[in-house]
């Protein structure tokens, strides 16, 4: 038996990671002198609302004891244990994963792998990796879907402001300082595990302009499409969800996800990306 552990940041709600039998670890919020967990004990939303009030919101990553209390429990259940986590460039929660993982002298049995993203792309991959689960593969298996999954996917965020990343040290100043155009907004790419600026739009054409890019990458492949957006903003993500309908790609299957508070924490509220993957 394989055992699929990784962190908050897939932003998979609780109740949806637990039908996928995924183990998540959470990251820690913290703002107005309390810490929270990360999709546990705080709504994406309290963050959102938070930070538009002029609120510093900080957070801390999954510590080694975390991990090791967690593989100790599931060693006792399943043979190994897959740890899919967000990119080592954004936060030292995989690391952590591999000093439990060595503490442990686990051996073979436990595998840490960086998914050099987070949020909703992380997500698919750990979704990929049930699937083959699912179907009675193995840890060669999984990991073997992750990686395809990885090259194939496009996944691309734009940001209103690049001043939450700048402040959490994912972007320098003058990153941010040649971003924060008015009226134009960043395009937003993991590169290598970093967030990337790869190119400035004007707002009102960025869900415009991703598309496009996916238009260019797909054709009419089929493909499943995801939206994401930090803060549950009904008209909004209906609005974006109507761009990929409207757009060239041949959707295949569609969903919207949430971005958590820990993710929120860094982009900051009206956040939102678009990922497209072959079917």
């Amino acid at each position: 038996m394989l055992a699929l552990v990784t962190d908050s940041t897939c932003d998979l709600p609780p109740e949806a990671a637990g039908e996928l039998h995924l183990h998540v670890v959470p990251l820690h919020v913290q703002f107005g002198g309390q810490s929270f967990l990360d999709w546990q004990s705080i709504d994406p939303d309290r963050v959102y609302e938070y930070q538009r009030g002029g609120g510093t919101v900080t957070t801390a990553p999954v510590t080694q004891a975390a991990f090791e209390a967690k593989y100790r429990e599931l060693l006792e259940t399943h043979d190994q244990i897959l740890s899919v986590h967000l990119s080592g460039h954004l936060s030292t929660t995989v690391e952590h994963a591999r000093q439990a993982a060595r503490a442990l002298n686990a051996g073979d049995r436990i595998h840490v792998h960086d998914s050099h993203m987070a949020s909703f792309p992380m997500a698919e991959l750990l979704m990929a990796a049930r699937e083959v689960v699912r179907a009675g593969g193995g840890m060669e298996q999984a990991l073997a879907a992750i990686r395809t999954l990885s090259e194939r996917l496009l996944v691309e965020l734009t940001v209103p402001t690049l001043e939450y990343l700048r402040r959490g040290g994912r972007i320098s100043r003058t990153q941010a300082l040649v971003g924060n155009m008015l009226g134009v907004r960043p395009v937003l790419r993991f590169d290598d595990g970093r967030l990337q600026a790869v190119r400035r739009v004007r707002a009102s054409q960025a869900a415009r302009d991703i598309l496009s890019q996916m238009e260019s990458r797909f054709g009419r492949e089929p493909v499943a499409v995801t939206v994401a957006h930090a803060g549950r903003d009904p008209g909004r993500i209906a609005e974006l969800q109507t761009y990929v309908k409207g757009s060239k790609l041949n959707v295949g299957r569609g969903r919207v996800q949430l971005m958590g508070p820990v993710i929120g924490a860094h982009v900051g509220p009206g956040t939102y990306g678009i990922m497209a993957r072959p079917l």
